[in-house]
């Protein structure tokens, strides 16, 4: 039976990331739930899913993660997608979860647009 493996590991000041591999479904969101649940009231402002290692992701695992995107958006936080295989982004898409402007491919792509963020709070657009 597919296992789910996560790790969390800290970012700068209020920017977590989880790293998820294998499966996230009816029987495994719970892991990820009680593991992120202390970063949603910590002052996290970004999370970010790294998903390179996910093979397959369930209504149950989207859940999971479109409750953090909702909890982190009440103190004007995001949650961030990277580098899902294909199948699981495809599910993103289709089911719009998390919006396809917030799943990245890459560390490069994630970065610009956390700098045109960076820019446009220095501008007071944001």
């Amino acid at each position: 039976m597919p296992r789910l493996s996560l790790r969390i590991e800290p970012g700068d000041g209020p920017y977590q990331r989880i790293f998820l591999s294998g499966w996230l479904d009816g029987s495994t969101h719970p892991q990820l739930d009680e593991a992120m649940a202390p970063l949603l009231h910590d002052g996290t402002h970004i999370l970010e899913f790294n998903l390179a290692g996910l093979e397959y992701i369930s209504s149950a695992g989207l859940r999971s993660i479109f409750r953090a995107r909702k909890a982190l958006h009440a103190h004007a936080g995001r949650v961030l997608v990277m580098q899902p295989q294909p199948g699981v982004r495809k599910v993103f898409e289709l089911v719009k979860a998390v919006p396809v402007e917030e799943i990245f491919a890459s560390q490069t792509e994630l970065d610009g647009y956390l700098t045109a963020i960076q820019d446009k709070v220095a501008r007071g657009e944001l």
